[in-house]
């Protein structure tokens, strides 16, 4: 009985896969093999390729725009950087050879242990009112932050030769948070 399911079964999935279509109650038999063959087999890919898109989509997403804030209500408001550089825009904008992606594994590791991130605003300014394209007339809120880096460098290997080394580093990475802010429009009453 099984044996029998087992054959139904596969026939069915046979026929439905072979391109059979009815029509008008006729069954008519249309290989097709441009849909069959246009197919491409299975690539790999490697995962460095795939992190890397992600990266990407990631840093466009979060940190690739420029948001454009209402106007601010008086003309003596206080204006100044609400948004430092979060600890993770501070690891991404790292050199690629600093963080590194961990190395390849038993031959050469890298690893950054005991991070310490100090972020220190250098920029801080508002320029004039102009127009911007796309945005029309609007202020540059200038926001640039130094952020330095303070970390544990380890370099690992197990062949061919087994030895670990640690090396206190520093690296400093600039960060911009340029925003542009709408200029008031003069009073309609």
């Amino acid at each position: 009985m099984k044996r029998i399911s087992l054959c139904i079964a596969l026939a069915s999935l046979a026929i439905s896969t072979t391109g059979c279509e009815i029509t008008g109650g006729a069954i008519t038999t249309a290989f097709k093999f441009s849909s069959f063959w246009g197919t491409t087999p299975l690539i790999p890919v490697s995962p460095y390729y795939s992190q890397k898109i992600e990266d990407t989509y990631h840093e466009e997403e979060r940190y690739g725009k420029v948001p454009v804030l209402d106007p601010v209500e008086g003309d003596n408001a206080p204006l100044y950087c609400l948004d430092p550089p979060s600890h993770d825009e501070v690891i991404r904008a790292l050199p690629e050879p600093v963080r590194g992606s961990g190395g390849f594994a038993f031959l050469a590791e890298k690893n950054m242990n005991n991070v310490r991130i100090v972020i220190e605003p250098i920029v801080d300014r508002v320029d004039e009112c102009r127009f911007f394209p796309l945005v029309g007339p609007a202020r540059l809120h200038h926001c640039h932050y130094k952020c330095t880096v303070y970390f544990d460098k380890t370099i690992r290997s197990d062949w061919p030769v087994p030895f670990t080394h640690t090396d206190q580093s520093q690296e400093v990475v600039y960060i911009d948070h340029d925003h542009l802010i709408r200029c008031a429009g003069p009073q309609t009453n």
